[in-house]
């Protein structure tokens, strides 16, 4: 795995997934079709290559970028997607364009399924890629796959230290947690964002391939990264 770069894409075979709401006690099937997913989190390197920025509060090449809003992941998407002549995937409106014409933090972006280019994950994808055919709450032994509380002297580490799930994605659970592409519940929580994986403050419950959380997709917190994602078209 090139953990300096943090974009090896594995091909994620088509399936279904159950997602389940515990606050509702609300659960939906999701159909999938194939997409690629990166093996890792984008890592500091990356994301200073891509955007000369390193926002992380804990600093290393290796390291998951944090310290990312969900606007930040979704411009860098866009830009890592230029750099390698693929088709951005995100659109974003004509009036909220930024100097850079990325679109400022709570404007409109749309997402063109039929691109090429990088994206965030949907949260059906996230769950899929990180069950990798198992059924139970983890896809191993949470101390052998995870960095979290139990385990992380309370700090972020380096990308890939963990053993994989059976598909090669590391650092699924634990870490960081990984912004998805997803609104969590438009009606209660307006444009909230869905959040996966755990990271590594959180305690053995956060952990779980069926675990969601939201953030507010503006803020930029010490253990929310991302992934990216791309469509098979």
């Amino acid at each position: 795995m090139d953990v300096l770069t943090g974009n090896e894409m594995i091909a994620v075979p088509p399936g279904q997934v159950t997602l389940s709401d515990r606050r509702t006690r609300r659960s939906w099937p999701v159909e999938l079709a194939p997409y690629e997913l990166a093996a890792s989190p984008v890592t500091q390197a990356l994301y200073a290559r891509i955007t000369g920025r390193r926002p992380s509060t804990a600093h290393g090449d290796r390291l998951p970028v944090e310290c990312v809003s969900w606007w930040d992941a979704a411009r860098f998407c866009n830009s890592l997607s230029r750099r390698d002549g693929c088709t951005p995937a995100y659109h974003f409106g004509a009036d909220d364009e930024g100097a850079d014409g990325e679109g400022a933090d709570g404007g409109v972006i749309e997402w063109d399924a039929s691109a090429d280019g990088y994206r965030l994950p949907t949260e059906a994808e996230w769950e899929h890629a990180c069950r990798a055919g198992t059924t139970g709450p983890r896809y191993g032994e949470l101390d052998e796959i995870a960095w979290y509380r139990g385990n992380s002297h309370e700090r972020i580490h380096t990308v890939g230290g963990k053993h994989p799930n059976p598909w090669g994605f590391h650092d699924m659970l634990g870490n960081v947690w990984d912004w998805c592409w997803d609104v969590y519940d438009a009606e209660v929580y307006g444009t909230y964002r869905v959040l996966r994986g755990g990271g590594w403050f959180d305690e053995h419950w956060s952990c779980r391939a069926s675990a969601r959380r939201r953030s507010h997709p503006t803020f930029q917190v010490d253990d929310v990264g991302f992934r990216i994602a791309r469509s098979l078209v």
